[in-house]
């Protein structure tokens, strides 16, 4: 593992020691398979690429002072993943395989839990994306739901800059 300056870590991506993955195929969730790759490959005709069909959350992870890491309310963000899954038309992500997928990575990954005391966390990315290759307008035959974890620091740190910006509500390009 790197030198971490826990004390100075900011919001961006930080390679870790895995993610995990699991494949949905055939109306059935694989096993979980832990990955040191941080890199994925898929069909160029997968339904995430060309039709969004893809979800994500973010959850954090904190180092506590008796030594623990304690997760911040994970059902939920299953539950809200569940809820935009089938939005997209997407399966369904077992509660359980959801809340076991997160302690898998973490255990896998806890040296890089930012100690009590620094204001860094865990962050947790669930990904859901659409990977069966479709080029008409469906749902794919096959996903993949995978979860990466890295250290963090504070998201705003040194407070919310707001910035310019322009709202158009009466264009539509399709």
């Amino acid at each position: 593992m790197k030198d971490i300056d826990w004390k100075n870590l900011g919001f961006k991506y930080t390679p870790v020691n895995s993610n995990i993955r699991y494949t949905y195929k055939d109306g059935e969730w694989s096993e979980a398979n832990l990955y040191k790759e941080d890199t994925i490959n898929m069909s160029i005709a997968a339904t995430c690429l060309h039709y969004g069909q893809a979800a994500f959350e973010g959850i954090k992870a904190f180092g506590c002072k008796d030594g623990s890491v304690r997760v911040f309310r994970p059902e939920m963000n299953a539950s809200r993943m569940n809820r935009t899954s089938d939005y997209i038309l997407g399966p369904e992500i077992p509660e359980n395989l959801f809340l076991e997928a997160i302690e898998k990575v973490i255990n896998d990954n806890k040296e890089f839990v930012p100690p009590y005391g620094t204001r860094g966390s865990m962050y947790i990315r669930p990904l859901l994306i659409g990977t069966g290759a479709q080029i008409g307008v469906s749902p794919a035959d096959e996903y993949e739901f995978m979860i990466m974890v890295m250290p963090v620091g504070e998201y705003y740190k040194g407070g919310i800059k707001p910035v310019d910006a322009i709202v158009v509500e009466d264009y539509d390009r399709a």
